[in-house]
């Protein structure tokens, strides 16, 4: 069996993404180990859930450095320091700068709650409502400079119903979220495409070949 690779999740508050993710990776034969998370909020609720499953968690709080290179500089040598592979970034607050992009380049993810290229930034479930869409969802794609941008790995689609609230609908996509995510990192971690609990919920990316390996 090939070894795993090595993942760090980045977050800012509850981690949700990060309990999808440490769940699939109890499986033995998923590609990757969750082996550290950094916050940049020492009272990120996604610490706590990290240390009860044994992993290495860090609150490196961007209050504490003088410049946003400083504090993307500490968080380069934590993963280094603790050989991480992938990066994961799962509801991590902050815009990264090119440097830090540049240096995961093709080894960085991120997960955003729309069907991307569509609603790219913040409030996207007000705005999918707003813009009367029936199909809303999620994407992970390949971190690149650009905001909320990249190759896109896998995306999950849910309908718009009769009612919607920005609140129901988020709840609707997250539940995909929590699916895609680990999709998304075993793909990347050269692991194939695992089974997904319902085809009929989920988009994914028809050109896994696209994605690169590790």
């Amino acid at each position: 069996m090939r070894p795993r690779k090595r993942i760090a999740v980045l977050i800012s508050g509850r981690g949700s993404n990060l309990q999808a993710l440490i769940a699939a990776a109890r499986d033995p034969g998923y590609p990757a180990a969750v082996a550290l998370v950094i916050a940049n909020r020492p009272d990120a609720a996604g610490l706590a859930h990290a240390a009860a499953a044994g992993i290495h968690a860090i609150a490196l709080d961007h209050h504490e450095y003088s410049t946003r290179s400083a504090h993307e500089a500490a968080i380069d040598a934590a993963l280094q320091r603790s050989g991480i592979e992938i990066v994961c970034l799962a509801g991590y607050m902050r815009v990264l700068t090119p440097w830090l992009v540049g240096r995961w380049s093709g080894r960085m993810l991120n997960i955003h709650p729309s069907l991307l290229p569509a609603f790219p930034g913040l409030d996207t479930h007000a705005r999918a409502l707003a813009a009367g869409v029936k199909l809303h969802g999620c994407t992970v794609h390949l971190v690149i400079e650009a905001l909320d941008d990249g190759p896109i790995v896998a995306q999950a689609a849910v309908p718009v119903l009769p009612g919607d609230t920005a609140e129901t609908l988020a709840a609707r996509v997250l539940a995909q979220e929590h699916v895609i995510y680990p999709l998304a990192v075993a793909l990347l971690a050269g692991g194939g495409k695992p089974a997904l609990p319902d085809e009929s919920a989920s988009l994914v990316n028809p050109l896994p070949g696209k994605i690169g390996r590790l």
